[in-house]
This record gives structure tokens, sequence and C-alpha cells, in this order.
């Protein structure tokens, strides 16, 4: 029999399944501190968690430990590189709170717009506040989601009963995709500028962290709304509370920076705070259980590792080529513009990569979009494409071309005249360097990619190098690298320059204007 432990508040059905299978015996206490439940168990096969933390001493508490699932969609309690060493899968069941979340969201909308709360509390008290709880009604509002991914979408569907006008935000949802969906797919600034109410649903990391900023709330209707059930780190606080006072902004939320008692740094600002309940409905929490027991079951008994989030390097595959595709991914997805989605992928896999396209495209797609975990599922990877409508092909190697172990990798988009743009890259790795070797038709470029670089394309003609340099050097930036080939068919030059530091994007835009670039597009790599 495997043991598997449960040390949280997950719905019975997960020990039931699991016990009538009758391959496995479970230990579920949610009272029992983790620490002491895997010091009591050490010959536990299997850990089934919500929130709690598991880190590499709680795994080397239970050396026969094979597997742990988190039973939500985040998974950043687990310490997934540790339990890799150890030769532990860690999974997760994406999407069984999606629903809990998008009504969360509906419900905050209609207390907050019929002052729901307070009318209750003054009514308890015995007071009779009728007059003065005069609110407002959502039918024949604006809405704008921000992240159009399984809650966006559920919340779209959820707020089409009310008669409002939908907007979306989401680089990576083509606009015909939402259409379907009764969204418009608007730019970022429209969202904050023309909805009534506007809804957060994007993952917090690098690029998202503070982006809800004061530009943004600088363009919201007076007395609009913001609600935040996502992460707390992508709103900047200071300039909320800046907004909140200068525009009387409504302000719920459900998320913080940790899950915890104590008094909350958006106290001042929040017209509703609720302790991160998105995901806290029964239903919810069955279906969480569910899946993570029949995930387990299916692993072992299928061997289907679909919501494995730590899959290892294939033997016999250079971990090197896995970060040359999430760079020319990143690369390529930068000189299409981030703000259009990508709508095609196309890849080549030349010499010995080939037989390891279904690993390398997972690398690839976390160079594009960052919340997709390189350690995913290829076919659940596969999935995610098709459900935002972005089509990928796998091209085979045309051999001719003797490129031996190099990949190419062409992405396409469309933008907001419905222009279709495409970038094309390859990049192989010498000596465990990465290293592009074409952009579009500018080829040998012999580029290592490394820390800040800029990309300006531009019509061929004197000079231009001299701008770039000036503006740089008036900035106190240093070029350290530079490729500059030109094509005489088309007439376009590419300067690759790479500096010492970071450049803003103020500099970049204004340095484009001034060479009037076809594309201008800094990154910054490891």
């Amino acid at each position: 029999m495997k043991k598997v432990l449960i040390p949280t508040k997950l719905d019975t059905i997960a020990a039931k399944l699991l016990n009538e299978n009758g391959s496995y015996s479970v230990v579920q206490e949610p009272k029992t501190p983790l620490a002491d439940l895997a010091a009591a168990n050490p010959d536990a096969y299997a850990l089934i968690v919500r929130s709690e933390k598991v880190p590499a001493e709680i795994m080397d508490m239970m050396p026969g430990l094979k597997v742990v699932i988190r039973a939500g969609a985040g998974y950043d309690n687990i310490d997934c590189k540790a339990a890799r060493k150890r030769g532990i899968d860690v999974m997760n069941t994406p999407g069984a709170n999606s629903n809990a979340v998008a009504e969360e969201v509906i419900a905050l909308m209609l207390a907050d717009s019929r002052q729901i709360l307070r009318a209750d509390a003054t009514t308890r008290a015995g007071g009779w506040e009728k007059s003065k709880l005069m609110g407002h009604e959502i039918t024949g509002k604006t809405v704008g989601i921000v992240g159009l991914g399984n809650i966006g979408r559920l919340v779209a569907k959820r707020i089409s009963g009310f008669d409002c006008r939908v907007l979306g935000y989401d680089p990576l949802v083509p606009a015909e995709r939402a259409r379907q969906m009764g969204i418009s797919v608007v730019p970022l600034e429209e969202i904050f500028r023309e909805s009534d109410f506007v809804t957060l649903h994007i993952p917090e990391n690098a690029e998202t962290r503070g982006s809800i900023n004061a530009s943004l709330f600088s363009l919201m209707k007076p007395g609009a709304t913001l609600i935040n059930c996502a992460r707390s780190g992508i709103i900047d606080e200071s300039a909320l509370r800046e907004a909140k006072a200068a525009k009387n902004i409504r302000f719920l939320n459900d998320v913080y920076p940790k899950d915890a008692e104590g008094i909350k740094s958006v106290t001042d600002i929040a017209d509703i705070m609720m302790p991160h309940l998105g995901a806290n409905t029964y239903e919810a929490n069955e279906t969480a259980a569910r899946r993570a027991a029949q995930q387990l079951i299916d692993l072992d008994e299928k061997g289907i590792t679909s919501f494995i989030v730590n899959q290892d390097v294939p033997r016999g595959l250079d971990p090197s080529y896995c970060d040359l595709a999430c760079t020319l991914a990143a690369l390529a997805r930068g000189m299409l513009g981030k703000q259009y989605p990508v709508t095609s992928i196309e890849t080549s896999f030349y010499g010995n990569l080939a037989p390891f396209s279904r690993w390398l495209i997972l690398s690839l797609l976390n160079g594009i979009w960052e919340d997709i975990d390189r350690s995913t599922d290829y076919n659940l990877a596969l999935k995610w494409l098709a459900d935002n409508g972005v089509k990928y092909t796998n091209r085979e190697a045309d051999t001719s071309k003797n490129y031996k172990n190099s990949m190419t990798i062409d992405l396409c988009s469309v933008n907001d005249r419905n222009e279709v743009r495409k970038i094309s890259v390859r990049g192989t790795v010498g000596e465990g360097v990465k290293m592009i070797a074409r952009i579009d038709e500018f080829d040998r470029l012999y580029w290592v990619p490394s820390g800040t670089a800029l990309f300006f394309e531009y019509r061929d003609r004197p000079g231009v190098i001299g701008v770039i340099g000036n503006r740089l050097a008036a900035a106190g930036i240093n070029i350290e690298d530079m490729r500059n080939p030109h094509d005489p068919a088309s007439g376009k030059s590419l300067a690759i320059i790479a500096v010492n530091k970071p450049v803003s994007d103020d500099l970049m835009k204004s340095i484009s204007e001034e060479i009037d670039a076809f594309v201008a597009h800094n990154i910054t790599l490891p």
C-alpha cells in the first residue's frame, strides 16, 4: 500500500477515491503541522497540499516520497527544484478554482455597487439608512478584464447576463478569439479609460509586478472600481492611494503579499477586503481534491504525466539548447511587439535536436509567455495554444542546409491595423555558449545574447549608428558590442547593440522616433 499524506482541509473526496482504489492508505490530519505529520510518516509515498509550504527539509523527512500534488493552480509553495533533485514529481490541478474566482468578482461588484456590507451592518444595529444607501446598477456598464485566461474568460461569461459592454486586454489572445467570447480586445490604456469596472486576472512576474500604476490610474473615470483577485504585487499601492484620494476610485481586494493574520498595507484604501477567498468554495475544493486524487491514480496506473510541473530535461539533450529556445523566442516576441498577440509559431530543429522537439517547444513557449513553465507537459502546452487560438507547426528539418544542432523559430502576429508581421530567428550553441545566427534576412550575425541588448531595424542610410551612439553616450550608457548588417534587397539595416546597463523605455522610444525605426526593442538576458 502506498501511503498518501493530506495535511490540509481538503475535501474528503480525495481520500475516498484513493482508499477505494485499493492501492493507497490515506492519512488526512488537517490540524497536525506538516512537519510533525512528515516526521510521523517517513514512509509516505505522496503528499497532497493546498497552501502548505513544502521545502527541501520536509521532503528529506520522507525518504520514500515520490509525488507532491498541489490541489490548486499555483505551486510556488513547493520547492520544485529540490523535488526534482530528489526524484519527486510535483503536480498541480490548474483550472479547478477558476469558476470560484470568477463568481467572487461578480459578488464583489454587486456587494459594493449596492452597499450590501454597510446595509447589513447598520440594519442589524437597528438603523434604517435607506436614504443613505443609494446604489448603482451593473447593467449597461463597461467592464474591463485585464487577462483573458480561464478566470478572465469566465468573468466575461458570467457578466454577460448583465448586458455589459465587455472590454479585454491580453497580448496572448487573438482579437477574433476574444470576439467569439463577446469581448472587444483593446489596448490596456483603453481598458482603464473606458471601464466602470476593471478586474485584474494576470500573473505576478518580473514583467507585471507594479504594472498597474499611476499612468493607468490617471486614465480611470472618477468613481470607477478596481477589483484585484489575482496577485497583490501587480498593483503599485502608493499610486493607487494617490489616485483614490484624487478620483474616489473604489478598490475591492482579495489578495495580499502573505496569507496570514495581521494588518494589511491596503487597509486604508480597500473598500472591501476579503481573506483570499477566491478559491474558497465547497465546489472548488471538491474539484481540486477529486483532480488531485485522480491525477495520482492516473500517474501510477497509466503513466499519465500531463500535470507534472517539474519534469527533468530528457537524457541526451544539452540544457543549453533549452535556454537557447527560450532566448530565441523572447527575442522574436519582443521584435514583434509584445502588445500584439502571437497567432502562429513555426519551428525547425536540426541535427541531434530533432528528436527533442516536444521538449524544446516548452522552453520556447516560456520565452514568449513567462507564466508557461518549461517543465509542463507537451500535450497540455498544445492544448493551451489551441485554447488561445495559436497555431503551432513543427516543420520537418531540411537536412540539406547542414545546420547541424541548431533551431529556427518563426513567430507571427497581427497588429491593430490587421497587418500580419513575421519574425524569424535561428540560433545554435557552441562550446556551451548560445549564439544568434540569423534574424529575418540578416544572416551570419554570430551574436552572443547576454546582458542588455538593443535592436533597431531601419532604412539603410549613413549616420544612423552615430545618432544612436550619441544618444546612448548622453545618457551615460556604454556600447560593449555591436552588429550592423545590411540587406540590399530590402534596403534595411539592423543594429544589434550590447550595452552596459538597461535602457529606459522613454529613451528607446525617443531614439526610435529620431531614426524612424521600423522596429525598436531591448531585452535583458542572464
